[in-house]
């Protein structure tokens, strides 16, 4: 029963723990609001047209693709350092890995999604 105890009581400071900023915000917090206020906040500019702007696809295709790559070097790094010290396992599953980046990278330049526009 000691278990459950704890269980009980960890469950009820996780849900605490978020709502209590919330619910002092909303007793405290000032109500009044006004049309200032509210209003959309652009660098102190007052916005010109429509403001909902598509961007091309592009643009986010060619920075998720820079993460991948950049995030791969994080996952490189100490494999390469402990490369001498590596089981056979661990040199296969940096090769698979290797190999893996390798036909990503053949398939976003087939696709031109690294040509910037």
């Amino acid at each position: 029963m000691k278990d459950w105890t704890f269980i009980v009581i960890l469950s009820i400071v996780a849900m605490a723990t978020p709502l209590a900023p919330i619910l002092i915000g909303r007793l405290i917090g000032p109500r009044k609001g006004n049309e200032l206020k509210n209003a959309t906040y652009e660098c102190g500019v007052e916005t010109r047209g429509d403001t909902w702007v598509q961007f091309k696809v592009q643009y986010y295709i060619f920075a998720l693709v820079f993460l991948v790559f950049d995030v791969e070097v994080v996952f490189l790094y100490p494999w390469a350092v402990a490369y001498n010290r590596l089981p056979l396992f661990g040199v296969l599953a940096g090769v698979v890995f290797v190999i893996t980046l390798a036909e990503a990278l053949i398939y976003t330049i087939r696709k031109d999604a690294l040509r910037w526009i």
